[in-house]
């Protein structure tokens, strides 16, 4: 939401679409730095640094990627994994093998761990060693927390990761959630200046996405994150390009961009290679909805929302607000039921994980907005009604909506399902919110009890990409709450990264921000924080929760 409407790869600045305008950066275009000479001088590097991610309670995918000084058709490693910093105490040490038709990207899945386990691991090739990393297996019985950050919209263009650095530097969390945009498209001026992006055009091939991936796994920011905490991650649009759906997508021009399958194929090809994400199909790439069980306190369910089956956007609003065109539900293909943000077979994965898991929590990642958003008529003395203003997010998609909010609510035949957290990113800014299919009406749901509501949602903002940054007084944000009495919480203009902790009795969502992303920078500022308390499924002001003592040291 709210990024350029259409960009062309030979323009510079961005057009805005719609009340979430963008103001460009003034931050100094920096040059990349040059490898030390030791390292030039070696036979291969290890530029990239080294990562972890999709963690199941015996096994995580460990990720690194060989920058060889020739191109070479093979290259032979080696990694090591062991329990202590040291990795004096190793559990395993084994060979693999990478080479150019893979980017010589690493990935490989470390099996037979222990659970809920810290370990350390380290790459070796030709004498030389990678960075040593620190990562985390799910745990499977005796569950008592969970605690990790949860970050979306790192736009390498628009700012630095300052809060990567700030996750980095915690050493007590359990993984690191990032809900998609871990990646931007765009083309040197497009979408931020702060820093210019490689290569300087919008990516649509492989090697184009292939340079995009490699410039932010460079980042040293990047790299920090990576090499303390496991990551489960999903993407959202920018990955491929800006509101994607399964067809096209607004930023993608057949004429002069090709065929978009093919741009899919070129882009999932590269992300798979440089993530430490494991593919759920082999076949079908572009699905990559899974869940994972944190013992039986939590249950991760994170969902594509983008490439594999969402309907096009609806884009013919015409009902003008203080916020640009809004929709309503009686508009042309609103009501639609057949329109689909996640497929048939994705929500009904959903729902029955929903009903039948043993977990006292589930929590779904996903990428846009759960909760209703609407804005007031521009003249409330001849249009006194309230508009949708969005349709890419779930606002768009009503029909799919209320059937998630029915499974919510059971039936005759279903039990209700209680203890539900959605956690969303995509909005740049920062929302709290209780979740009904119509919060709207006092009837129904009481904005100052809570009470009638069926879950909540804690929208986190953005690593670096820009929010509504003239809302220095609050005064939009204010007005978003007046006209929607469910939003507990929203905060437009700053950029950081969600705490989420986790214990039996409730989900406690802290936002914490940077100072700035126009430089390097190590300030943060704990804001504001909510919880929800189990079997009651509405949000309440709560109190920031303490650092865990003792965690497993960082790696070194």
């Amino acid at each position: 939401m709210g990024r350029p409407s259409k960009v062309q790869p030979t323009r510079h600045g961005s057009s805005r679409r719609d009340f979430f305008k963008r103001s460009g950066a003034g931050a100094i275009a920096v040059a990349a730095t040059a490898p030390l000479l030791a390292e030039a001088a070696a036979p291969v590097r290890f530029e990239h640094g080294v990562a972890s991610g999709d963690p199941l309670s015996d096994r995580v995918i460990l990720w690194t990627r060989i920058t060889p000084a020739t191109a070479r058709p093979a290259l032979v490693l080696q990694y090591v994994i062991a329990t202590d910093p040291a990795l004096s105490q190793v559990v395993q040490r084994v060979s693999t093998k990478t080479n150019p038709g893979r980017d010589y990207t690493v990935k490989v899945d470390a099996l037979g761990l222990k659970p809920g386990t810290t370990y350390y691991y380290r790459f070796s090739c030709e004498g030389v060693d990678s960075p040593v990393g620190r990562t985390k297996t799910l745990p499977t019985t005796g569950v008592g927390s969970l605690r990790m950050a949860v970050v979306s919209c790192s736009n390498h263009a628009y700012g630095y990761f300052n809060a990567y650095a700030r996750i980095a530097a915690r050493a007590d969390l359990d993984l690191v959630m990032h809900l998609g945009d871990y990646i931007y498209e765009y083309g040197a001026g497009q979408y931020g200046t702060a820093r210019t992006p490689e290569p300087a055009h919008e990516i649509v091939t492989l090697d184009d996405y292939r340079q995009r991936h490699a410039q932010y796994k460079r980042d040293a920011d990047s790299q920090a994150m990576h090499r303390q905490h496991p990551l489960i991650a999903i993407w959202d649009d920018h990955e491929t390009a800006n509101n994607a759906f399964k067809t096209g997508a607004e930023n993608h021009q057949p004429a002069t961009e090709g065929a978009w399958a093919a741009r899919v194929a070129a882009a999932l090809q590269a992300y798979y290679e440089w993530m430490p994400v494991r593919p759920v199909d082999t076949a079908n790439l572009r699905d990559n909805h899974r869940g994972f069980a944190y013992g039986d306190l939590a249950e991760l369910l994170m969902l594509e929302e983008r490439v594999n089956a969402r309907s096009e956007q609806l884009t013919t609003a015409v009902h003008p607000t203080a916020f640009g065109a809004g929709f309503t539900t009686t508009d042309p293909g609103y009501g639609d039921p057949t329109r689909t943000l996640l497929g048939d077979a994705q929500e009904a994965w959903l729902v029955n994980r929903l009903r039948s898991t043993p977990a006292q929590w589930k929590l779904l990642g996903q990428g846009v907005m759960f909760a209703q958003l609407k804005a007031p008529g521009s003249n409330q003395a001849t249009d006194p009604g309230l508009y949708f203003i969005n349709s890419d997010q779930w606002d768009g998609y009503e029909p799919a909506r209320n059937r998630l909010y029915a499974a919510l609510q059971g039936n005759a035949a279903q039990a209700a399902v209680n203890n539900v957290v959605v956690l969303t990113g995509d909005i740049h800014s920062s929302w709290a919110a209780d979740l009904h299919p119509n919060p709207y009406n006092p009837a129904l749901y009481d904005k100052a009890t809570g009470a009638g509501s069926l879950a909540v949602e804690f929208v986190g903002t953005s690593v670096s990409s820009p929010g509504i940054d003239t809302d220095t007084t609050g005064a939009v944000a204010g007005a978003i709450r007046f006209y929607n009495p469910h939003f507990k919480y929203v905060q437009l203009t700053r950029r950081g990264y969600m705490l989420v902790d986790v214990n039996r009795d409730r989900v406690v969502g802290e936002w914490w921000y940077v100072d700035t992303v126009a430089s390097p920078s190590n300030v943060e500022t704990f804001a504001t924080v909510f919880e929800v308390r189990t079997g009651e499924n509405r949000l309440r002001p709560s109190a920031q929760t303490p650092n865990r003592a003792n965690p497993p040291a960082l790696a070194p």
